[in-house]
């Protein structure tokens, strides 16, 4: 038994302290346990983290932290619940987190374990269960009710339906709850409080019918991901895939494989857009099997959020599918890890840690030795090159199933689709090119779906007065404002910063601004006048705002009550409609002059992403692409659906200026009120990092960051690149960790990051 234990706080330090064990305690598990501890003249809440068996460990350990040998060490004052929190190799992946990703282990530990947990008082849904008192002779019950015709019936529904919760009862049968209190004196039946689990699924789900039979490519990935289980230390498994064919099939089987062998699985998928489809597949497939599944994403409640982590630690749930964060489930019995669409820049964290799902779910199944399956169509280029040099294993479906062909994709060139178009004074120019609503109309007289997709929101992505050129700037951030047209007001899509729309320009008082740029509301609008027998539905952060939106627009969509969808990414990606048979892309250069060298990456992912939702079904799809710059390479090779091209010509680029994936980078950030202060500080640290790092990095900055304003705090970044990021990170953590900077000033370190802006 230990006699001294490491204790993390709940608080965003990166500290640990020391406790003694008292007497009582001993027997218990402690590792990853929650305790109740002395803290100066208080009680916090904290995590065991490390067990120090003896006194001469405890000395060694605090002077490798700095720390003078311990006086007095207190006793731990209580433990909360019965069992720890954080399985040991969750415990493990925190710590690497910390090291890796320069980041305070309170924080990484906040990560794992979600807020309605780390609650001082268990967080369960306590309700009134009814049943039939034990042992009761039934045959004498009828007399004792003769003249009570209501408990007559309460007593009938109870024996038809069986125990169950009261209020439930109450209206399913409409008997009042008198009768059922009655039946409670009478000792007839017994009525207790109970923990209810909260259940995210608001409908049953729908067998399957056990999947279709796999094609020789599908057999071969699934093999292969069965002789990794087998490994003691399986690699991780890249499984590139085209859209349509099939990839979630092969989850499928592989899972059952898992689940045969006695193991569970994890599930991530990026979007909580995706969520309610991929439940609703994986629900028809295990649920007639008894197999309990559990989601994690964060559009559950609390209380759900509760729930189903207890079921997850508990091992109740053998399955668990969700978004970014449910890479912490607390499963002691993993078997396999699959996370869908790999790609997605929606796996990256934006605050403190800055970890990236996928990353961290390849660690995590290499720290529990369980075959961990990245599948995508577009693959990440740090995944892709990591296949190629044989870091992870590579399984390809160059097919689509039921040999069903990908679609055809016509690139418009909007310079030459609108130059004969006449714009009278006073109208607004057209979004939709000639070509594209002549498909449309085509597609909705057959009866088919159309999804037209653009990946920006509001009405106009700014407000500029024609005669002076004034334009409405943020003022906390160094951008536009978004126009929203329904709302009537201007928003910042950084810091959420909202006004009323101005009907007059406020420098010259003219009284007819000019939007420029479209987003999705704008585009809805014209394909409501364009189309006005179509039904339409919007799909972006704006409109999915209920708790059920996403899942209530997915299924009116795949139920043919919607005819054309229009989105921004959250439509791209992992959707399966068969009847929708056209795609169309407003504006697909939107992102290709953003200062971001992954910037061409993105769009070619969006393109063959979004086109892949079509022709999915028995009819060939199309997809036109609306561009100004057709004879870009991301456009070019997405139109021809030629992945390995466009990776082999991204990569020779990225090898020119060693860029990752060639090179690791780090981007630091320096963000302060004051922007002399500002410059100052990130010019003076940087100094000392360069100096720190010597010749392992080349830093480029600090330098002021392409966003240069955000939430009224000037922004600077530092961008390191290096062969080797751990390194480099265990030498900037103490220094960024440990730095009192000035109470306005902010320092973050993203390791590995997605977004340079």
């Amino acid at each position: 038994m230990p006699l001294f234990v490491r204790v993390v706080p709940e608080l965003s330090l990166d500290k640990a302290f020391d406790y003694a064990v008292p007497a009582d305690l001993e027997g218990r598990d402690l590792l990853g346990a929650k305790v109740r501890v002395p803290f100066g003249s208080r009680e916090i809440i904290g995590y065991v983290v490390e067990l120090l068996d003896n006194v001469a460990e405890l000395t060694e350990a605090s002077e490798r932290s700095g720390r003078r040998k311990p006086l007095r060490i207190r006793e731990i004052a209580e433990v909360l619940g019965a069992r720890p929190v954080i399985p040991r190799a969750l415990l493990q992946l925190a710590q690497w987190m910390s090291e890796y990703y320069c980041a305070p282990l309170a924080n990484c530990l906040k990560c794992i374990l979600p807020e309605a947990v780390r609650r001082a008082q268990p967080g369960y849904l306590q309700r009134l269960w009814v049943e039939a008192v034990p042992n009761l002779d039934v045959a004498l019950v009828p007399a004792q009710l003769a003249r009570a015709k209501a408990q007559r019936e309460a007593w009938a529904w109870l024996q038809e339906h069986g125990p169950g919760w009261l209020a439930d009862y109450i209206h399913e049968s409409r008997i009042a709850s008198a009768a059922w209190k009655s039946l409670a004196e009478k000792n007839l039946v017994v009525i207790r409080p109970l923990d209810k689990e909260r259940s995210p699924f608001t409908e049953a789900a729908v067998p399957d019918d056990g999947g279709h039979a796999l094609n020789d490519e599908q057999r071969s990935a699934l093999a292969l991901i069965e002789v990794e289980s087998a490994r003691p230390r399986p690699k991780s498994i890249l499984l590139h895939g085209v859209t349509g064919s099939g990839k979630t099939e092969v989850y499928l089987r592989a899972i059952e494989h898992t689940l045969e062998r006695g193991r569970d699985a994890l599930v991530l998928v990026p979007e909580i857009a995706l969520t309610p489809q991929t439940v609703e597949r994986f629900r028809a497939r295990f649920t007639g099997r008894k197999i309990p599944i559990a989601v994690l994403h964060s559009h559950l409640s609390t209380g759900e959020r509760h729930d189903q982590w207890q079921q997850i630690r508990t091992g109740k749930a053998r399955i668990v599918i969700g978004a970014r964060s449910a890479v912490f489930a607390p499963m002691e019995n993993l078997g396999i890890v699959i996370v869908d669409e790999e790609h997605e820049s929606s796996y990256k964290q934006e605050d403190t840690p800055h970890y990236h799902g996928r990353d961290v779910a390849v660690m995590r199944g290499h720290l529990e030795g369980v075959p961990v399956v990245l599948g995508s169509a577009t693959p990440s280029l740090e995944s892709y090159m990591n296949a190629m040099e044989g870091k992870y294993l590579l399984s390809r479906l160059t097919k689509r199933v039921e040999v069903r062909v990908m679609p055809i994709i016509h690139v418009l060139d909007l310079r030459r689709e609108l130059k004969g178009e006449v714009v009278k004074k006073g109208s607004k120019p057209s979004l939709l090119a000639p070509r594209l609503v002549e498909a449309v109309n085509a597609r909705l007289a057959q009866k088919q779906q159309v999804i037209i997709f653009l990946n920006r929101r509001g009405y106009a992505t700014s407000l500029q007065c024609p005669q002076c050129g004034h334009t409405e700037m943020c003022p906390h951030c160094s951008v536009p404002l978004t126009y929203h047209r329904a709302a009537q007001r201007l928003v910042c899509h950084l810091c959420d910063h909202l006004v009323p729309a101005p009907t007059r320009c406020p420098q010259c008082g003219f009284d007819d601004y000019k939007y420029s740029g479209a987003g999705t509301e704008r585009v809805e609008e014209a394909i409501d006048e364009t189309f006005p027998n179509a039904r339409i539905a919007r799909m972006d952060s704006d409109s999915m705002r209920g708790k059920d939106a996403y899942r209530r627009t997915l299924h009116a969509f795949s139920d043919g009550l919607i005819d054309i969808l229009v989105g921004t990414q959250m439509i791209a990606k992992g959707l399966h409609f068969p009847n929708v048979t056209l795609v169309g892309v407003v504006n697909a250069d939107l992102a290709l002059g953003l200062p971001d060298f992954r910037a061409s990456e993105r769009v070619f992912q969006q393109l063959m992403q979004v086109a892949g939702r079509c022709g999915r079904g028995e009819v060939e799809g199309e997809v036109f692409v609306q561009t100004r710059t057709p004879f870009a390479p991301a456009i070019q090779f997405a139109r021809h659906h030629d992945y390995d091209g466009f990776a082999e010509q991204e990569l020779d680029f990225r090898r020119s200026l060693e860029y990752p994936p060639v090179q690791r980078s780090i981007l630091i950030t320096w963000r302060g009120r004051d922007e002399e202060k500002t410059r100052y500080m990130a010019e003076q640290s940087a100094k000392q990092i360069m100096e720190l790092v010597g010749a392992e990095a080349e830093g480029l900055g600090p330098a002021p960051a392409p966003i240069y304003k955000i939430k009224d705090y000037y922004r600077y970044h530092l961008f390191l690149r290096a062969a080797r990021v751990m390194p480099l990170s265990r030498k900037l953590r103490p220094l960024m960790l440990e730095a009192e900077w000035p109470e306005d000033m902010r320092v973050s370190i993203d390791v590995d990051p997605v977004m340079l802006l």
